[in-house]
């Protein structure tokens, strides 16, 4: 009788102890930036060894993070402009070489510039490429999916390889 007393007093106490909070800090606004600060730096380390291995590619980089390399050049037509809808072929790769996305070689996406839900990399730029031009992207995942995917074919975090080839702009 005594040992079953002990038992349930020992059991009660336990149950009390784990019940306490923990003295895990709570998620703050300074977290946060530090947390998205160091996302983007090992980003920026896995874009940089991409491109070491890739000496072909000769990007430029937008304040946005945004890398690209205009591969086929038009420069007398006009660029996209907000508003316009943009007739695109667009292929989505992962860094690694898996596709997740591609246009279907028979048709154009329409996708209307800065007002759709395609990935915001996508949209700017649309607004660097002319008529007819073609273009190698390197999205960072705060210019594609974030932290989440696409909750299919793309990975949280993932940074995305896009080829990019603006048919026409209406």
């Amino acid at each position: 009788m005594h040992f079953l007393f002990w038992a349930l007093l020992c059991l009660i106490l336990s149950c009390k102890e784990a019940s306490k909070p923990s003295s895990v800090p709570e998620w703050s606004n300074n977290h946060s930036v530090s947390y998205q600060k160091e996302i983007n730096e090992r980003e920026q380390l896995k874009i940089g060894v991409y491109l070491e291995h890739h000496k072909e590619l000769s990007m430029s980089m937008t304040s946005s993070g945004l890398r690209y390399q205009i591969v086929r050049s038009v420069p007398k037509n006009p660029p996209g402009i907000p508003g316009k809808t943009a007739l695109a072929i667009v292929k989505i790769s992962l860094l690694d070489g898996r596709v997740c996305y591609e246009t279907d070689s028979a048709f154009f996406e329409e996708i209307p510039i800065d007002h759709n839900d395609r990935e915001s990399g996508l949209n700017e730029a649309l607004k660097l490429m002319r008529k007819g031009e073609k273009a190698k992207l390197i999205l960072p995942s705060h210019l594609a999916h974030g932290l989440v995917g696409d909750l299919d074919k793309i990975p949280p975090l993932s940074i995305l390889l896009l080829d990019v080839e603006l048919m026409d702009v209406q």
